[in-house]
């Protein structure tokens, strides 16, 4: 019997749900249904949706919506048979009418929680999965969102970006020892773990939520803020919590994101206000006691 034939009926007898790879994989409807084009990485295709319409204030700082107040969706499989997983930001009168509807359509909840604390207003943070067609997934999503506030007309053209990141987001980057992606005032990384993730036999990407996210933005008085999650495994999580205490960087939140995955994945959020290179080599020293590419 051929290699293939004989993965695809072990996977449908142990039931584990077939997602194809996303060669193939046509975005043109779930733009059409957001009314905004994603970016596709390797097989995963990632849309957006920024709380632009949000004032959320920490420690005095009003949030830019790439801290840490951006919803986002990915999707990956076939036309027919696709996956979807992500994260939507929301105020906690937003959370129950968006779950409903989501769950309605078959999706998946799989965490909702804070992700800062002190926050003002205060926004909750609702993990989901689900499979079908993409096109469908997409209208579902669409629909619930549309019981929040989360802004859907098509995204107003961003201003340009300077030719490099301003002097702060260099000396972050320095002391990180990475370079970062600079985009609306925020300085961003995304650090894949080294190990692959699996949830129900199926290697799960980076770009789908499990790599190392770690934002910063200037904060006026030659500081900046810095907010994400480090995704740990369990033998990680209080070795990344002391370093984190030693570099006085707080630990806002400490949860699963996902139910099945393989190793179990914790992410823990944090925050801290301060100047840049200190900051970031707080970062940095946390992120030397996690495995990561």
């Amino acid at each position: 019997m051929h290699s293939g034939l004989r993965i695809w009926i072990l996977a449908c007898f142990m039931g584990f749900p077939i997602i194809v790879s996303a060669q193939g994989f046509d975005p043109t409807k779930i733009d059409e249904t957001f009314n905004r084009t994603g970016q596709k990485t390797g097989d995963v295709y990632k849309i957006g949706f920024p709380r632009t319409d949000l004032h959320v204030v920490v420690d005095g700082i009003t949030l830019k919506p790439g801290l840490a107040l951006g919803s986002w969706a990915a999707f990956t499989g076939t036309d027919d048979k696709a996956m979807v997983m992500g994260d939507l930001v929301l105020l906690e009168s937003e959370v129950n009418p968006v779950m409903l509807k989501l769950r309605a359509d078959g999706f998946e909840i799989t965490a909702v929680h804070n992700h800062l604390i002190e926050a003002e207003p205060r926004v909750m943070y609702m993990h989901y999965m689900g499979q079908g067609p993409s096109a469908k997934l997409a209208s579902t999503l669409q629909a619930a969102l549309a019981l929040s506030k989360t802004p859907l007309s098509k995204p107003a053209a961003g201003g340009e970006e300077p030719p490099s990141p301003p002097e702060w987001a260099k000396n972050v980057e320095n002391a990180i020892g990475r370079k970062g992606a600079f985009k609306g005032g925020v300085l961003s990384f995304g650090l894949p773990r080294a190990e692959a993730v699996t949830m129900n036999g199926m290697t799960i990407a980076p770009a789908q939520g499990i790599a190392e996210s770690i934002n910063f933005q200037e904060a006026g008085a030659g500081k900046v803020a810095t907010t994400g999650d480090f995704v740990l495994t369990a033998e990680e999580v209080n070795a990344v919590i002391a370093t984190l205490e030693e570099h006085k960087i707080d630990v806002t939140a400490l949860h699963s994101h996902m139910l099945t995955e393989q190793p179990r994945l914790f992410f823990m959020h944090f925050w801290a206000l301060g100047n840049p290179e200190p900051v970031a080599a707080g970062i940095a020293a946390a992120l030397k006691r996690v495995a990561i590419k």
